[in-house]
This record gives structure tokens, C-alpha cells and sequence, in this order.
């Protein structure tokens, strides 16, 4: 099993969660957070944001599936045709293990 963390802009995860749903991966978790990658934030006139929204989209899923989802964030995480600063990231880690709490089953 892997872990994906993905790292979008809240005005894309709407699309990026329907395209999950829609390819059949149902439990998605999904979080506000906030920071900041290479860019260091932004300046707009005299102002400098550090932190900048964005959405945490975790994932659990079978080491197979790992492409697709990452094609699916991709796709749809990106802004304009080539992309942009601030689009985000994704985060693959293994997990060893899971288990449902209320039937005590491991496994997904």
C-alpha cells in the first residue's frame, strides 16, 4: 500500500476529487493548510504573503493504482497549459499497514 499526499490549490481540488471519485478512488482525505514552496510566497504591491492557501488531498491506495492517481492529480492540479508556480506537490510514501476501527479488518 503508498500514501499520496498531494498538494493543490484550493480552487482545484473540486476537480481533482470529482476526476478520484469518477476513476473509483472513493476515500480521499482532504485538509485546509497553509505555506509556501520555492517561490517563498508572494508579493502583491508592498505586501509579502508567506503563507498561501492550499488543500491537502490524502490518499490510500494499492501499489498498482499509483500511476493512475498520480495522472489524475496531475491533469487536474495544474494551471494553464505548461502550469505554474504554486500548482504543488505530491508526496508518495508506503504505508505498512491499515485497519477499519469498526470491524478491526486490515487491509483497505
Amino acid at each position: 500500500m503508498i500514501m499520496i499526499r498531494a498538494v493543490v490549490r484550493p480552487e482545484k481540488s473540486g476537480a481533482v476529487l470529482s476526476e478520484l471519485l469518477d476513476a473509483g478512488y472513493v476515500g480521499v482525505t482532504k485538509e485546509e493548510v497553509y505555506g509556501r514552496g520555492r517561490q517563498k510566497g508572494i508579493v502583491v504591491g508592498e505586501v509579502h504573503y508567506d503563507e498561501l492557501q492550499k488543500e491537502l488531498l490524502i490518499i490510500i491506495a494499492e501499489d498498482k493504482d499509483k500511476d493512475d492517481i498520480v495522472k489524475i492529480i496531475m491533469k487536474n492540479a495544474k494551471t494553464g497549459e505548461n502550469g505554474n508556480f504554486g500548482d504543488g506537490r505530491i508526496f508518495i510514501t508506503p504505508v505498512e499497514e491499515a485497519y477499519t476501527i469498526s470491524s478491526g479488518k486490515a487491509g483497505l
